[in-house]
């Protein structure tokens, strides 16, 4: 699959919550290649800040960062009722937390290093979910 692939619906936003530069920027040249907006943030407490959290159709974030991991932003946004399908990254994979991200709703938790395909087949699962 390729991120032409992926069918977008009036041009829904992804965002990539990451503290590393480098993630964030790679992952963001993806996006934009296979036709979807993104949006980047360097912590969940910007994310959080944005004044666009609501536009948001599917959340990109690393499990691990200071502050707010991925998880508890996932968990934050539900509480709030403003729950956005989200998809969690981590280069420390462990298959408890990863079993405990999915029964919260995590649509999916990709270690590091991904494929670019991998990540684009479980952004469109979280977009489809979106509109649902």
């Amino acid at each position: 699959m390729t991120g032409k692939d992926i069918q977008v619906r009036n041009n829904p936003t992804v965002a990539i919550v990451d503290d590393d530069e480098s993630v964030r920027d790679t992952t963001k040249d993806l996006l934009d290649s296979a036709g979807l907006c993104a949006a980047t943030f360097d912590s969940a407490e910007s994310f959080l800040q944005s004044k666009n959290v609501r536009a948001i159709r599917c959340l990109v974030a690393d499990m691990r960062m200071p502050g707010m991991t991925g998880l508890e932003l996932h968990g934050h946004l539900a509480a709030a009722g403003t729950p956005i399908p989200t998809v969690l990254i981590t280069a420390y994979p462990d298959e408890r937390v990863r079993s405990r991200a999915l029964s919260t709703g995590v649509i999916c938790f990709l270690a590091k290093p991904f494929s670019p395909e991998d990540l684009l087949t479980c952004i469109e699962t979280a977009l489809r979910v979106d509109r649902a």
